[in-house]
């Protein structure tokens, strides 16, 4: 783009052969909307007048265009903008100065497999493409051009964050390139692959247990607001409040989508953790169009969705609270998705599309088919993909884990079918409370005829994350006839470490092995705990297999 028109000296002339021109200094809004449609995305300005063309490529920078200004003027930095010295009179190399420049932009793919059964279009926003693999690399640049523009984070200061993996990611590539260190607090149900990867940028990892209450001085986001106090330098970017969050795609994401499909998006879905996606996404959207629909895709137990934040297996979306990031007004529709959904629908996608997507995308595509099925052959519907499957090889795409919780049957003879040829007159799943008395735990362990019992948080159905502890029999009558006020003491007291577990799925011989060391063995499906299995259990289904 030449800001001189057709005067350039001939070294700027050559520069520019392969750049769309214009006349002028400055660019009207309706010359930027026509040039949205027929400009790269990487747009080179050229000229003579140091001023102009500054004025240009700040005006393109704010449009959302990547820009390089070339000039053999010395105009010192330019805020969003790369300036290239000519030193020579040939075409400019296609490199990026840094890595960061390579934030956003993704590309657009139809999910025709998938929506094979739709007669909307189902259109996926490829964010595993960015540099750090998510999409939380557009909110992690933009917070930290934001704490450094307000001084809230100097050279040489360390980065705290609690996350789940992926902003760590975002955040630790900034700090590579600016020179910070990083400090990541994240929850112990994340994959090893996203500890390991986050440690490789150099970054400190602490892991906090994930079954603790937001406020719990051991969660992540207490641990990670008391390092951030005691560390010389610290800051936090705070994702989970900092608009600059939802901004970022404000800015990005959403005039993205809304040029890819030009204009034609219906529907927007998209999980949600912080919120900061589908917040500034739909905000965006929804100013270009009042009638798109915002759908949110969300865990059981989240808190989006109606539910009490109750722990859940996928990694990166929900919550147990309300981030301020988060916009409701926004949001027209949320939908709850199952483990189960969002674990089997990722596999299914990375094998029908060959797109390799993590747990929280197959939430995102559960949602957009389920939507997608009311929906006409004129809705577009647009789902968003936040990160790739390869931080998720030792869980979504390791069978052996798949099967441990009880999302797949493996074998003949299984856990499960043990479990439903035990007596039907019993509960699905016999338990007591943390809470409850040593004297209420034995009348139920009497009344079930039951030798042991499971420790939950909450009434079934529970997640493998709201099992405290077990109890047995024996020790627990034996401990209350040596003293008595034994009884009148709490469950959470006395209780024993949780039983070991086995998957629904998993064959009779893995139930065997267990019961080798243990007396008896808690049965997963879908990540749900649903029965206990003994010995005397699996005597009696082999007796009556035969």
């Amino acid at each position: 783009m030449s800001v001189d028109g057709p005067v350039l000296p001939e070294r700027l002339r050559v520069r520019a052969r392969r750049l769309v021109e214009i006349e002028g200094v400055t660019v009207s809004p309706e010359t930027l909307a026509e040039l949205r449609g027929s400009l790269p995305r990487r747009v080179g300005v050229v000229g003579r007048d140091p001023a102009g063309a500054v004025a240009v490529a700040g005006q393109l920078h704010d449009a959302g265009f990547l820009v390089e200004l070339h000039t053999d003027a010395d105009v010192g930095e330019v805020e969003g903008v790369q300036v290239r010295r000519l030193t020579d009179a040939g075409p400019p190399m296609e490199v990026a100065d840094s890595l960061l420049s390579l934030i956003g932009h993704t590309p657009m793919v139809r999910l025709d497999r998938m929506g094979s059964e739709l007669d909307c279009q189902l259109i996926a926003k490829l964010e595993l493409l960015n540099p750090g693999g998510s999409v939380k690399d557009r909110p992690a640049l933009a917070m930290i051009d934001a704490a450094e523009r307000d001084g809230k984070l100097l050279p040489g200061g360390t980065i705290v964050e609690p996350t789940s993996g992926n902003t760590g990611v975002g955040l630790a590539i900034v700090a590579a390139r600016r020179g910070y260190q990083c400090i990541f607090v994240m929850p112990d149900k994340m994959s090893q692959e996203k500890i390991s990867l986050l440690r490789a940028y150099g970054a400190e990892v602490v892991v906090c247990p994930t079954a603790v209450a937001p406020d719990h001085p051991e969660s992540y986001y207490s641990v990670a607001d008391r390092l951030t106090a005691e560390t010389p330098g610290g800051f936090q970017p705070s994702q989970y409040h900092n608009p600059e969050n939802p901004a970022a795609h404000v800015a990005s994401t959403g005039p993205e989508i809304w040029e890819q499909t030009a204009g034609r998006v219906t529907h927007f879905v998209a999980g949600i953790g912080t919120g900061g996606t589908i917040s500034g996404v739909g905000r965006y959207l929804k100013a270009q169009n009042p009638d798109v629909q915002i759908i949110g895709a969300d865990p059981e137990g989240s808190v989006y969705s109606g539910g009490s934040g109750r722990p859940y297996l996928v990694e990166g979306i929900g919550e147990d609270f309300w981030p301020t990031t988060y916009d409701a007004d926004v949001v027209d529709r949320v939908v709850a998705v199952s483990d189960r959904d969002s674990f089997t629908t990722a596999r299914a996608v990375t094998r029908s599309e060959g797109v390799l997507v993590g747990g929280s995308a197959g939430t995102a595509v559960h949602a957009a088919l389920e939507v997608g099925r009311d929906l006409g052959s004129d809705a577009v519907v647009v789902v968003l993909i936040p990160d790739s499957g390869r931080g998720y090889l030792s869980k979504v795409y390791n069978d052996g884990w798949m099967a441990d919780f009880g999302f797949l049957r493996i074998g003949d003879r299984t856990a499960g079918d043990l479990l439903h040829r035990k007596r039907r007159d019993l509960p699905d799943l016999v338990h007591v409370h943390p809470e409850e008395t040593v004297r209420q735990a034995i009348e139920i362990l009497r009344e079930f005829e039951v030798s042991q019992l499971p420790v939950v948080k909450a009434e079934p159905p529970v997640m493998v994350g709201e099992v405290s502890g077990s109890v047995r029999d024996r020790p627990l009558m034996e401990a209350a006839f040596r003293d008595p006020s034994v009884l009148e003491q709490t469950v959470a007291e006395v209780m024993d470490p949780p039983l070991p577990t086995v998957g629904a799925g998993e064959p009779v011989e893995e139930v065997v092995a267990h019961l080798e060391a243990a007396a008896s063995v808690l049965v997963l499906d879908g990540g749900h705990p649903v029965g206990v299995l003994t010995r005397s259990d699996v005597l009696d289904y082999l007796a009556g297999a035969r």
